[in-house]
């Protein structure tokens, strides 16, 4: 067997994994929300798949009860124990445990780390130029196009169906006003 290095194309050693810089996020709909991501698919030029490694302090929270519209996304619990509320199931995870989230029709979902030692997980998921997240608790969305992202409040939304799009008769030919 032949020894692999860390620089090696489509393959990180874990040490080389371990020395990745961790981005710092906070989800703007949870102020308990304090996650560290070490971005992944860039290295190997992944495109459609995003691809982290994160990590939850302890009494910490990952982003926020939500499910997605477009993009289906898993997590691999790595180390450390956490909570993962999927639906209306709380479910106490650990090392090995796997989650998968299948949009549009999945659950909405969350983890959280009640627990002394960090929460560790690969996530993982589709990367496309669009996506809506969902809230259920609050009723609110975030639209993802491109580098934009877009808040949208329930009380500013209003849904339309195909019947609003319909052209209504104004009256017939030389009968009007």
């Amino acid at each position: 067997m032949v020894a692999v290095d860390h620089c090696t194309p489509g393959y990180l050693s874990r040490p080389a994994v371990e020395s990745l810089t961790e981005a710092h996020i906070r989800h703007p709909l949870n102020p308990a929300s304090d996650v560290y991501i070490r971005r992944l698919a860039p290295l190997f030029g992944l495109k459609r798949l995003a691809l982290h490694i994160a990590r939850v302090p302890p009494h910490q929270e990952s982003f926020a009860f939500h499910r997605h519209e477009h993009h289906e996304e898993f997590l691999v619990i790595l180390s450390g124990r956490g909570r993962a509320e999927i639906g209306g199931f709380t479910l106490d995870v650990g090392p090995g445990d796997v989650m998968g989230f299948a949009a549009p029709d999945g659950p909405p979902h969350h983890l959280t780390n009640p627990y002394p030692e960090d929460l560790v997980y690969l996530m993982g998921g589709e990367s496309g130029g669009f996506d809506i997240a969902h809230f259920p608790r609050t009723g609110q969305l975030l639209v993802f196009a491109g580098a934009n992202i877009t808040l949208v409040e329930g009380a500013f939304a209003k849904t339309l169906c195909a019947a609003d799009w319909q052209a209504k008769p104004v009256g017939t030919r030389g009968n009007e006003a």
